[in-house]
């Protein structure tokens, strides 16, 4: 963002947009981020995250084990 006066303002959405350019392309272990669930996407822990849907719904997804 351009102020009236010429200089670039940073905010912190600007920052952040930066620190996700410079690790685009990493692979997932090099990034600091963790993974998300992302229909489509590459996920990390899912495992843990069945392990607890089958912990908290054991009627629902039993059956699908």
């Amino acid at each position: 963002m351009i102020s009236c006066c010429g200089w670039r303002s940073a905010t912190p959405v600007d920052k952040r947009a930066r620190e996700r350019d410079k690790e685009k392309g990493l692979p997932a272990s090099k990034r600091r981020a963790r993974g998300k669930l992302v229909e489509g996407q590459i996920t990390t822990d899912w495992n843990k995250a069945l392990a607890q849907l089958t912990t908290a719904y054991p009627d629902r997804i039993n059956p699908y084990l």
